[in-house]
């Protein structure tokens, strides 16, 4: 069967080699035109324009062969190509970049290599071209999503065996026939809320094992939500919220029970712990007396010793402190013989000074008595020197023999001279 494009581009070739099939033959001049010697004429024109005909044909037809069978193909992302070829049976591999394929020779097939999600729609809805029927006869739908992808392994003898629509020829008769008869056993509220995993499991199993022989892995079987009528939905909603208050109500006592068995549990507890505590206690009690004896026994010897090391002590501290006083007494007596012998030293010193000095004094004053027994104005003299502070000037009176000095002398005379001259002494304060 042609396409639309074959059937255009045959339709172009026509027109073409008809217009040139037209130029050749008026090719010769309107006014030598004989009807009898036609075939003649254009024979040798068609002859010349048969080989550029044929070529120009020859080459369009391969410029359409490499347009709409490209010899060169590229292997897109997610896919993996595999090339036949047609006399040897051999298939080659292609995961990456790009292959040459001959036309003619060459089967090229496309097979993807991730996983893929097969979601059958009719079987979504209850009110859908293909609803599930339940144990009671209920329509029902159940949203389905498998995913899958090929073995890898077998790759060159699926691209033989398998057919272009994988979902639509392999995976969706399959699919139906295992979900059919799965939901088929049960009831709707075994699959609407109790058996949705057993269910699942159920179908992933079975599936897996009637794919494989395709060469078609299951990866996983997901359920989603389930469609029911309307008024049977309204019904399973009453009577699931039933059961859930009566579910709840059940787990409510059952949480009651279990806090009373937690209270009597803590409290047995409680009293474990303590009577673990005090039999603890006591035997710490125990071992530390047991303890306290057997150090006592290690303890009074080193008491005992400790008290004569102390005696010892006492006795060597007394020993030392008489021998310190004794050797303090004797010190004691040497410093004050010492000191005695010093001072004695020091009285006779000071004897043998005073009479020195009493010696010079008196010697001094004998001197000096007969100095002023000889010079008596010289008693004047240190008088004035003595009372020049206070007296500038004393004059003594002419005549009168006497020496200024007697009423301080206590009328001491002294004796009077021969020639009986008075003396007169003066003495002024600079």
């Amino acid at each position: 069967m042609q396409s639309p494009k074959d059937r255009t581009m045959l339709h172009r070739l026509r027109t073409l080699t008809a217009s040139l099939r037209n130029a050749f033959s008026r090719r010769q001049p309107p006014d030598t035109f004989d009807a009898a010697d036609t075939p003649a004429v254009a024979t040798p024109a068609l002859r010349r324009a048969l080989l550029p005909l044929v070529a120009l044909t020859a080459a369009t037809a391969l410029g359409y062969g490499l347009v709409m069978h490209p010899p060169v193909l590229a292997v897109p992302h997610g896919q993996v190509a595999l090339r036949t070829n047609q006399f040897s049976g051999g298939t080659t591999e292609f995961r990456t970049g790009s292959f040459l394929r001959i036309p003619g020779l060459h089967e090229t097939r496309l097979l993807p290599v991730r996983d893929q999600s097969y979601h059958p729609a009719a079987l979504a809805k209850a009110s859908g071209p293909a609803p599930l029927q339940s144990v009671e006869g209920l329509s029902l739908g159940l949203d389905l999503t498998v995913r899958w992808g090929l073995d890898a392994a077998r790759l060159p003898e699926l691209a033989r065996k398998l057919p272009e629509d994988i979902e639509g020829e392999v995976i969706a008769p399959a699919v139906q026939a295992v979900v059919y008869k799965q939901v088929a056993k049960r009831t709707v509220r075994e699959i609407f809320s109790s058996q949705r995993a057993e269910i699942a499991a159920a179908l992933e199993a079975e599936l897996r094992a009637r794919l494989a022989v395709d060469g078609i892995q299951l990866k996983s079987v997901q359920i989603g939500s389930v469609d029911l009528p309307a008024d049977y939905r309204r019904g399973m909603d009453s009577l699931l919220a039933d059961s859930l208050a009566s579910e709840r109500m059940r787990y409510t006592l059952e949480i009651a029970d279990k806090k009373v068995k937690e209270t009597e549990l803590q409290a047995a507890a409680h009293k474990v712990r303590r009577e673990t505590a005090a039999e603890a206690a006591a035997r710490e009690q125990i071992i530390a007396a047991k303890a306290q004896e057997e150090a006592m026994k290690h303890v009074l010897p080193f008491k005992q010793k400790l008290i004569e090391q102390r005696a010892l002590e006492a006795q060597a501290d007394s020993a030392a402190r008489i021998q310190q006083a004794e050797g303090a007494a004797k010190a004691r007596r040497i410093e004050i013989d010492a000191e005695a012998a010093a001072r004695q030293k020091l009285a006779d010193a000071e004897a043998y000074r005073v009479a020195q000095v009493g010696k010079a004094n008196a010697g001094q004053m004998a001197t000096e008595g007969a100095l002023l027994t000889k010079h008596p104005l010289l008693v004047q003299k240190a008088m004035a020197d003595k009372l020049s502070d206070k007296v500038q000037v004393i004059i003594a009176p002419p005549g009168s023999g006497g020496f200024i000095g007697n009423a301080l002398l206590a009328g001491v005379q002294p004796a009077p001279r021969a020639d009986g001259a008075t003396s007169e002494a003066t003495a002024e304060k600079e």
